[in-house]
């Protein structure tokens, strides 16, 4: 189906989505945190870690941060990151797509390995894993990983 939107509207369409706050995901995290009574974290803090040589220094913004404890917890949309269980691609610009989310999930295996190298731990939390029907597993995961 071709698009109705010339290049310059879809773009300023696009530009206007958040990228933060998005209720689904951060917010969602959010409530499961402090329901669990989980604190000392912060939200969106400029955490550096070891690039590959050649490339640019990291610098990456993980959705929350444990400073005292080093831990990055990223929440990982199912669309945007290509959930195995969830994520699915549009019929429309299928070589676009492809490689968006190829490049999306390339970047992130990026930054976890140069966080890891940094000294901090990653966590990864998939949007789907928020619902209620995963709370049991989910609690279990960040008790593991926020002692």
């Amino acid at each position: 189906m071709a698009d109705f939107l010339t290049i310059e509207q879809r773009s300023k369409r696009m530009a206007r989505i958040r990228s933060r706050g998005n209720a689904a995901t951060e917010l969602g995290m959010l409530r499961i945190l402090r329901a669990l009574g989980i604190t000392g974290w912060r939200r969106h803090v400029i955490v550096r870690g070891w690039a590959a040589p050649g490339d640019r220094p990291l610098r990456v913004r993980p959705d929350f941060v444990f400073r005292g404890r080093r831990v990055a917890l990223f929440v990982d949309g199912c669309f945007w990151h290509a959930c195995p269980l969830h994520g699915s691609r549009p019929g429309g610009h299928a070589a676009f797509w492809r490689s968006k989310l190829r490049n999306n999930v390339a970047r992130d295996r990026r930054v976890n390995a140069g966080l890891r190298r940094a000294g901090w731990k990653v966590v990864r939390v998939w949007e789907h894993e928020l619902a209620r029907a995963n709370a049991t597993n989910l609690r279990r995961r960040l008790r593991r990983a926020l002692p």
